[in-house]
């Protein structure tokens, strides 16, 4: 039974939590028989699923997410979508999926917004409509090996600020678990790494931290990822780093950034970055589509704290950053040529 529709008029727009709303539309699209069908707009929130599909025994369920921010001149803008498009058929791939179409995957995402615009958040209200591109195996199976099936879907939900304090730094601890093995799917965005983080980042929040801080699986001494985002650091000679990985998740914000960091003058660069070695930054933060960037104000290891810029006020190059790429997403100001992509609303 589906739930209850929303409704634009349900909407405190400046007053929006990161949570699911179930709105009209979504598109699907099924994959049998060696090929996608054509796929389309469906009102059905719930799917039937074969209780033996692989997604749910053998973890063939991986996911993309992405913004649509509504301009000032009331249009909208999706941004870099390709990249998600790219990112979702490299995770099919790492497990043994069928890819989507990239034209079958802008598609989907042009005609969810188009038909939920009305959910789009108003410019200048911080809010925006998230949209959640999913892939599953659908077809029965019960030895361990993939699916004939599978099952595409993007849903949209409007959506507020990821972390309620907005651009006000919070703090990170690391600890024993590992968001992925070496060797492992830490690459892919797949459903799997995301439900083994949940403990660590339960524990954490219970101790009063933002999230956790996780260490490379090998050596656990160099930084990965801040919870389910990217990290990067402002060094006191002027470099934006951020960590290099095989086990890290590309993240689209991230690589916007390092593009963004050298256009305002930074020096910019993936590399390994040991957690002991926090000394050389004067800024931190995490960065990811759902909150942009979070500024960081202190990661505490075995123990020891360290502060960053500040506590509570977000530092000069971390606030530079932020407005730049915001205002590209939003159609403020003019970024490279396929950033800011048009979502035709009529």
């Amino acid at each position: 039974m589906s739930q209850k529709k929303a409704q634009p008029k349900d909407f405190n727009w400046s007053e929006l939590g990161f949570e699911y709303h179930d709105l009209p539309y979504r598109f699907r699209a099924y994959f049998k028989d060696g090929k996608w069908s054509e796929g389309g707009l469906e009102t059905d929130s719930n799917i039937p699923v074969n209780e033996a599909a692989t997604g749910l025994h053998y973890g063939q369920n991986i996911f993309e997410g992405l913004k649509v921010y509504r301009r000032q001149d009331g249009g909208a803008n999706l941004f870099r979508p390709d990249r998600n498009a790219q990112r979702l058929q490299n995770s099919a791939a790492r497990l043994m999926m069928a890819p989507v179409p990239e034209k079958l995957f802008l598609r989907a995402l042009q005609e969810v917004t188009k038909a939920n615009k009305d959910f789009i958040p108003p410019y200048g209200t911080g809010a925006t409509l998230y949209l959640r591109p999913f892939e599953f195996g659908g077809g029965p199976v019960v030895g361990v090996h993939p699916a004939d099936n599978y099952v595409f879907e993007v849903y949209a939900t409007p959506v507020g600020a990821y972390y309620k304090g907005g651009l006000t730094p919070t703090a990170y601890v690391t600890n024993e678990y590992d968001r992925a093995a070496h060797g492992g799917t830490g690459a892919a965005k797949a459903g799997g790494n995301y439900g083994a983080s949940m403990l660590a980042g339960d524990q954490a929040h219970a101790a009063g931290y933002s999230d956790v801080v996780y260490l490379d699986p090998r050596l656990h001494e160099n930084i990965e990822e801040l919870g389910s985002a990217n990290f990067f650091g402002i060094t006191k000679d002027g470099r934006f780093l951020t960590p290099k990985s095989p086990s890290i998740l590309p993240s689209v914000t991230k690589y916007s950034l390092l593009e963004v960091a050298k256009e305002l003058g930074l020096e910019a660069e993936e590399t390994t970055i040991s957690i002991n070695d926090l000394d050389q930054f004067t800024e931190a933060g995490a960065m990811g589509t759902a909150a942009v960037i979070s500024p960081v104000g202190s990661i505490t290891h075995h123990g020891n704290k360290h502060v960053f810029y500040s506590e509570t006020e977000v530092g000069p190059w971390t606030q530079k950053l932020y407005d730049r790429l915001t205002a590209i997403q939003y159609g403020d100001e003019k970024g490279p040529e396929t950033w800011a992509v048009d979502v035709p609303l009529n």
